[in-house]
């Protein structure tokens, strides 16, 4: 027998054996069966999160499938992402793996990424509720003129419903209505050209709810004391200072409540 042919055939063999063998040996019994096959399909190192189950692939992936999502659910199963309205958009999503990828270095999604949420394919239909699916464009206001949107917010992410995630923490009492992008970015709730109004400004109750404290008589026995003033609760201005409400005037900064 010719040395080419022999060669040929050990080269057969081998790759017979890589591709039917390991395979089989793999989907059989996972990764582990075969030493150091680990090592050769390992894409990289885990994310921190996930440092613990870094020597067993077969606690995320199923062999020849992939990433499983009952895997990663079972394991999340006690984390309540359902009873907190800025994660429960978690609730909808069909794959975890779709945002949370774990071998790429930290890159992939630690925190929001509002892209993910425009997405569609991503979510069960319809669409995830924080996206307007059905609309063609920015969403309308009574009249069908466009709401104004930051202007770091275009495209699909205009289309994004803040207040479907974020509405529970609303500083504004509603005051301002629901479209939170025409205020504010998606990097941070900063606005960085907010000007306050004028220091001699007398309605600030139309913004500013009292703390518990002031509708007590903790107001009178100690906040109107410490103060020196006898004004009423909606009488904000009389006491503070528009740079921080714990900057008392006349007194300087007091934390009493």
């Amino acid at each position: 027998m010719k040395r080419s042919t022999i060669l040929f055939v050990v080269f057969a063999a081998a790759a017979l054996l890589v591709g039917v063998v390991v395979p089989y040996l793999v989907h059989r019994s996972g990764s582990s069966a075969v030493p150091g096959w680990e090592g050769l399909v390992d894409p990289g190192p885990i994310s921190k999160a996930h440092q613990f189950i870094a020597g067993s692939c077969v606690s995320c992936h199923t062999p020849h499938v992939g990433v499983d999502p009952q895997k990663c659910i079972a394991c999340h199963a006690t984390t309540s992402f359902g009873d907190k309205q800025s994660t429960r958009f978690h609730v909808d999503a069909k794959r975890c793996a779709s945002c949370h990828v774990e071998h790429d270095g930290g890159v992939s999604l630690s925190r929001m990424d509002h892209d993910a949420l425009t997405l569609a394919k991503f979510w069960k239909v319809p669409a995830h509720a924080a996206f307007r699916a059905t609309a063609k464009g920015p969403p309308l206001k009574a009249g069908g003129m466009p709401l104004p949107t930051h202007p770091t917010i275009n495209g699909d992410l205009a289309r994004l419903d803040c207040a479907s995630c974020h509405s529970n923490r609303d500083p504004h009492q509603g005051l301002f209505g629901s479209q939170c992008s025409s205020c504010h970015a998606l990097t941070t709730w900063r606005i960085s050209e907010f000007r306050h109004p004028a220091t001699r400004s007398t309605e600030c109750s139309q913004c500013h709810l009292p703390p518990p404290s002031h509708n007590m008589m903790h107001f009178e026995m100690v906040s109107q004391r410490v103060a020196g003033k006898r004004a009423r609760v909606e009488q904000c201005y009389a006491c503070h200072t528009t740079d921080a409400w714990n900057n008392i005037k006349g007194v300087g900064w007091y934390v009493h409540h």
